[in-house]
């Protein structure tokens, strides 16, 4: 995540006034990512505005709640903002969910964390994969180490957190779980504000939901239409609706912000509800979560672009049916593949890193590497060392293999990721980077693989991972170990060509 942040706090301190604006009717992380900001840009002597517009006056008891307790200073204007800098937060400045504050791409900054809708305002702080846009804020405040985020602002990023995710159960990239464990909220105030968030209107929304749910026998999946509330109603519903013994997997949607909040549950192994919900985003929107609660959004825009005719309804039924359809599942223990149909493929000499376990922790102990695709946890062996692939992905290997398959380099690894994956000893309660003690290895010649690549969506179940599966699309490479055909893998398209070349 830190590698892709281009925009700096420091360098909008020349600009005065700042007015920030959150979308209107703004929700808890909108709130809470605006007034992060207005207490960054305070500290700093500036001139500072929180705002909304828009007709609608908030009045949902849990986000009063969260303004006077906190002391947000956040105002409803009409005004236009005719000097000075204009921060949008949590939405974009020119889309349909905010209303227009005068201003020209100059002298505005969009900070979201939605689908990209607008291209012509060149400071743009955009990530679609992030939970909420309050951990992009937590990221850029964390950047600057001259400030301290005190502790009211603490309290409302990880409310912020906590009510787009779910009640945290949507969260799926890693900088929303490192801003989750860096925290230290009042949990007093956060149990009354989620005591505050459900009103009678909310629990008739779900029970005429419930009553018009479309199921599917074959695959034992539901999809819900409800209409248009809190987006945390949503998942009040899925927990409800997975807890039918007919239902393994399902889907809650409604229309929101100018798009489609969606909220994906299950309970078998065969799904992963952060998977599905990146599959249903795919293209469109974004998604993700953990294995069993996931969520997404999906714009309006990007939606009539890939289907102009279909309602939202349609569309996530199509989606949802494609996916149990459209996944060829490999099981690396008991798998039947046709290796007279693969080609050998041996590594080239890319440098990658690696770390044995020991140098981590003592033996026996459980480390917990968090990566973009989700936690890893790995007890620390003297057999066992810890291998870190180019896109940041990482996976345990036995130190005889790692001894067969690679020598070991003074050379920089080589690394393309979008977070650089961080280690947590629970014992000790530290947490670091694990390229800091990580060393350079290239894959020796003498190890070949099969490969063919893959022609529809694919699961393969790995030796290492029993308890899930890797998903791969169309065109990644699937993967076996010449000399362990029970060592199946998967590989993205993408870089494939960078790792590997024929044998």
């Amino acid at each position: 995540m830190k590698e892709s942040i281009k925009l700096k706090l420091p360098t909008l301190l020349n600009d005065s006034p700042i007015v920030i604006q959150c979308h209107d009717t703004p929700d808890a992380d909108a709130i809470a990512s605006g007034f992060a900001l207005y207490d960054y840009f305070l500290s700093k002597g500036k001139s500072v505005t929180l705002v909304y517009s828009g007709p609608n006056t908030i009045d949902k008891p849990n986000l009063l709640l969260m303004i006077n307790a906190l002391d947000i200073p956040l105002q409803q204007v009409a005004h236009e903002h005719n000097e000075g800098l204009l921060i949008t937060v949590d939405c974009q400045f020119g889309a349909g969910n905010v209303s227009p504050l005068r201003g020209t791409p100059d002298n505005v900054v969009i900070i979201d964390h939605h689908r990209q809708e607008i291209f012509d305002i060149p400071r743009s702080e955009i990530h679609p994969k992030l939970g909420c846009c309050a951990t992009l804020v937590w990221t850029l405040l964390s950047e600057d180490k001259s400030y301290a985020i005190p502790a009211n602002v603490e309290t409302a990023l990880y409310y912020g957190l906590l009510t787009d995710t779910n009640n945290l159960s949507e969260i799926g990239h890693p900088s929303d779980k490192d801003m989750l464990d860096s925290l230290a909220p009042d949990l007093s105030l956060i149990n009354r504000m989620k005591s505050a968030n459900i009103t009678l209107a909310d629990m008739e929304t779900a029970g005429l939901a419930l009553l018009r749910t479309s199921h599917n026998a074959a695959f034992n999946y539901s999809v819900t239409a409800v209409k248009p509330c809190d987006p945390n109603i949503l998942g009040f519903i899925s927990d409800l609706a997975i807890q039918v013994d007919a239902v393994s997997s399902c889907v809650v949607f409604n229309t929101i912000n100018q798009g489609i909040k969606f909220s994906v549950r299950s309970c078998i192994q065969d799904v992963m509800a952060n998977e599905m919900a990146a599959f249903i985003a795919a293209d469109v929107g974004s998604g993700g979560g953990h294995v069993s609660k996931a969520g997404g959004f999906i714009a309006e825009s990007a939606l009539r672009l890939k289907e102009p005719t279909l309602s939202a309804e349609a569309f996530l039924l199509k989606r949802v049916h494609q996916y149990f359809t459209g996944f060829d599942i490999i099981n690396s223990r008991s798998h039947n593949l046709d290796t007279e149909a693969m080609s050998r493929y041996q590594k080239r000499p890319v440098t990658l890193g690696y770390v044995p376990t020991l140098a981590l922790a003592e033996s026996g102990s459980e480390i917990r590497v968090r990566t973009l695709e989700g936690d890893v946890n790995i007890l620390a062996s003297d057999d066992v060392y810890i291998m870190i692939g180019i896109q940041g992905e990482v996976y345990p290997i036995e130190r005889a293999v790692f001894d067969a398959s690679y020598d070991t380099t003074d050379a920089p690894i080589t690394l393309i990721a979008e977070y650089i994956p961080r280690v947590y000893l629970n014992a000790s309660e530290q947490n670091f980077e694990i390229l800091e003690r990580a060393m350079g290895c290239i894959a020796n010649s003498r190890v070949c693989v099969l490969a063919t690549p893959t022609e529809k969506p694919t699961k393969v179940f790995t030796k290492w991972h029993d308890a899930g599966y890797f998903a791969g699309q169309p065109g990644d490479y699937l993967v076996m170990k010449e000399s362990d055909p029970n060592d199946v893998y998967l590989v993205k398209g993408d870089i494939f060509d960078r790792l590997y070349e024929a044998c």
